[in-house]
């Protein structure tokens, strides 16, 4: 009994309780992440033009061509290759871990044997998973404005960059409901919901980055790299409609895998 009650305690559930239980993961995205990011945005100052006219033509796409600014290096090297590609595996990885793990080790059967709904416990792990991608944004964020005059980056507002760290967390929470959803909705494994989110995040940053070279440009508004990035929110700030497609797109992902979910037979 005194199992079972600290069981139906620690899986009540409450966000804050999965945000704790995730906390040393949570932290270690942030931390690389936020790494990385001080890291190239700190090569701004020796960036030349020559050294920007050398890369590939087919890379371009990426937003690998424009150094005359700040807001132009930074939307290419620090926030239009690594940075967004680290939130999208955040996303997968994490979103593979919240319904899926518990499922694959048939622990799932055991918490909801206890009183926790099915949609209540998506939600709450759904949004312990989301203050992770906050606490990402706002490591990058942090380390932009550590390093924004030292590193020449003063053109760039303030408001500029929490325009791009908003985005950067609604990206990683866009493929965290994607990941989410699907193991809810389908039962797979945690390598194969991973695996089916991340590849899908790879092709649409793929078909964003190269759609222009082969004059589709069209093709990127398919992308959620586009509402990420494609409204420059470096130099314009953020827009209201690039940022409610993302956070929309998350939310249909999200009750699709709540509803189905609660239709499916869990037994394995």
């Amino acid at each position: 009994m005194i199992e079972t009650n600290a069981l139906t305690r620690r899986y009540g559930r409450t966000t804050a309780v999965d945000v704790y239980d995730n906390r040393r993961v949570f932290t270690v995205w942030a931390l690389a992440t936020g790494l990385l990011a001080l890291m190239y945005g700190s090569f701004y100052p020796q960036i030349s033009a020559d050294s920007m006219a050398s890369v590939p033509e087919a890379m371009r796409g990426f937003g690998l061509d424009d150094a005359s600014s700040a807001a132009g290096y930074l939307q290419g090297a620090v926030f239009g290759l690594l940075v967004p590609l680290l939130a999208t595996f955040y996303g997968a990885a994490t979103g593979a871990r919240m319904i899926s793990a518990d499922e694959e080790s048939g622990y799932l059967d055991l918490l909801l044997a206890h009183p926790v709904g099915r949609t209540r416990l998506l939600l709450h792990r759904f949004a312990a998973l989301s203050t992770g991608a906050i606490a990402i944004a706002t490591v990058v964020w942090a380390a932009m404005l550590a390093i924004r005059d030292a590193a020449e980056l003063g053109t760039v507002t303030i408001g500029g960059f929490t325009a791009q760290a908003v985005n950067l967390a609604l990206l990683a929470i866009l493929f965290g409901a994607l990941a989410t959803g699907i193991g809810a909705a389908t039962g797979k494994s945690r390598p194969t919901v991973f695996g089916i989110t991340a590849g899908l995040g790879v092709a649409t940053y793929a078909l964003h980055g190269f759609a222009p070279q082969v004059g589709a440009d069209w093709l990127r508004r398919l992308t959620p790299f586009h509402y990420y990035i494609g409204g420059e929110p470096l130099q314009n700030g953020l827009r209201p409609t690039d940022a409610a497609a993302l956070a929309a797109v998350a939310a249909v992902l999200i009750a699709v895998g709540a509803w189905r979910l609660n239709h499916r037979d869990l037994a394995r």
